[in-house]
């Protein structure tokens, strides 16, 4: 791990690829971004819900299909039980740096799935995250996604293509 200044205000670590690490209630924001990267990774849809508020905000403001923020735990359970009709995914996250800001609580994280398709095709989707933690749970999440690469890697680039002309 290094670490960087990056401006007066923000504090940058740098860990490339790391291991999935262990929670606890009050946990750091740091720590519950890699428990939420890598809950995706592994395919856990069903405990990433439980790393949220149970009052909530997600955005995700580069959705191809409209921004609809989820408020609720039980919304961001439906969200991801999508993942469970989706072929297991082969990816870690990777190039991970964790932006610390002078609010305790909130941090930037910048970092990408790195994996291979069913086919053996190699893949990156670029993401950053800024979170907002407080007493171990996500309050809020904006989370930028490359969603052509993210498209492309389940084969469904057609469709997201359809869906943006529409």
């Amino acid at each position: 791990m290094t670490y960087e200044v990056a401006t007066p205000y923000i504090r940058s670590l740098h860990f490339g690829t790391v291991s999935r690490p262990r929670r606890h209630h009050d946990a750091h924001p740091r720590e519950v971004f890699l428990e939420l990267v890598w809950g995706v990774s592994e395919g856990r849809w069903d405990d990433l819900p439980e790393l949220y508020a149970d009052q909530t905000c997600v955005e995700h403001p580069f959705a191809p299909h409209g921004d609809k923020p989820l408020r609720t735990r039980e919304e961001l359970r439906e969200h991801f039980s999508a993942g469970k009709r989706m072929p297991p995914l082969r990816q870690e996250p990777a190039n991970i740096t964790v932006h610390e800001t002078t609010d305790p609580e909130v941090i930037i994280g910048e970092f990408e799935y790195r994996g291979t398709t069913e086919n053996g095709t190699s893949f990156q989707v670029p993401c950053i995250f800024v979170l907002r933690v407080r007493d171990g749970k996500i309050v809020a999440s904006r989370d930028y996604i490359d969603h052509i690469s993210s498209a492309r890697r389940r084969g469904a680039l057609d469709e997201l293509i359809d869906t943006i002309r529409t």
